[in-house]
């Protein structure tokens, strides 16, 4: 007797081709369907990034960063040391309130975007990761001024924090001065700024080309401008810009880059003073000033080098060539007066 085996007829292989094809439709159409819509409606992947989303996340941590300085500030618990010497001698304070913000803004942005660089002005070890999470929702605010998303390519962002700006001034509770800031820059330009005020809850954000929750003064003063200068080493800059501006000008000495910033900006409130032009000419840290210059850039402000030149927001951490910020003036014409003294 011959063996039996078993044979499959042209149409019993069309039934198991057919059926197989029914169930990997039915695994992956929900996978499908979603790529397509997110194509579709211009959703980010793994390799971009929304900057709407990266403003969100950078107010939240300016904020969550504020609570904690707060907190340090009124426990009177500062555990202040120095870090080292500024290039002036003088003592790098750095307080709890430092490191805990830190602590707290660093591993918000990292762990909600960890495809971006992020730059902070204390170091943030192994033993300060903390599983801390942006829920992804943009608030009302933001999106009733920036309308639409924005993606752009992960590599392409550099994020500046600074933690506590005016850490000296905080430790002599002249609390007034101190903020905390977020600056997202793409291409090393700086796109969005978050300068935040832990003591009032005041908050200013922009984004370059998106909008802004605040906005520039009325008027300033571009004959006989009032200056702001930095408190800790007003020295030379207040002989640069009496000589500049003539010996009538009215300077004023301030404690943090971020207040001093605002001190240019529609900010109302006993503890804001207002200027119309900022000034520094020694070296600066980029965080101190990255989230100010976006928000100038956004208002149609400037914040240059003494010389009038753009500050790249990549590589170096550091700004060799002073400070000029104005909005609202000819910066044009106050470079070239101050270059010609």
């Amino acid at each position: 007797m011959a063996p039996m085996g078993i044979r499959l007829s042209p149409l019993g292989i069309g039934v198991f081709c057919l059926l197989g094809l029914g169930v990997l439709y039915h695994v992956y159409s929900g996978f499908l369907t979603w790529r397509f819509s997110s194509f579709l409606l211009g959703e980010r992947t793994a390799e971009t990034v929304d900057l709407r989303e990266l403003l969100a996340v950078s107010v939240r941590a300016a904020e969550l960063g504020g609570v904690e300085v707060k907190a340090v500030r009124e426990s009177n618990k500062l555990n202040e040391n120095s870090k080292g010497k500024t290039r002036e001698g003088a003592d790098e304070k750095m307080t709890r309130g430092d490191l805990l913000s830190n602590r707290k803004m660093a591993n918000l942005i990292k762990n909600s975007f960890p495809g971006v660089q992020v730059n902070t002005e204390e170091h943030l070890g192994e033993d300060d990761k903390e599983a801390i999470y942006w829920d992804r929702v943009v608030p009302n605010e933001i999106k009733e001024i920036v309308k639409d998303p924005k993606v752009v390519p992960s590599d392409s962002i550099t994020i500046w924090i600074d933690p506590l700006d005016a850490t000296h001034e905080y430790t002599e509770n002249l609390i007034n001065y101190v903020t905390t800031m977020v600056c997202v820059a793409v291409n090393g330009k700086p796109i969005i700024g978050v300068i935040h005020k832990p003591f009032t809850g005041y908050t200013a954000w922009a984004m370059v080309e998106g909008g802004s929750n605040t906005k520039k003064r009325d008027s300033y003063n571009e004959k006989t401008p009032t200056i702001i200068v930095s408190r800790s080493h007003s020295g030379a800059v207040k002989e640069m810009t009496l000589r500049t501006f003539g010996n009538e000008t009215k300077i004023i000495s301030a404690g943090g880059s971020g207040y001093k910033v605002l001190s240019l900006l529609d900010v109302t409130g006993n503890d804001q003073e207002t200027a119309d032009v900022y000034i520094h000419n020694t070296y600066i840290k980029k965080w101190d000033i990255c989230a100010g210059n976006a928000i100038l850039s956004a208002l149609g402000g400037h914040m240059t080098t003494l010389k009038g030149e753009e500050i790249i927001y990549t590589g170096s951490d550091g700004n060799e060539g002073g400070l000029l910020s104005s909005i609202g003036m000819d910066h044009d014409a106050l470079v070239e007066k101050i270059s010609a003294k």
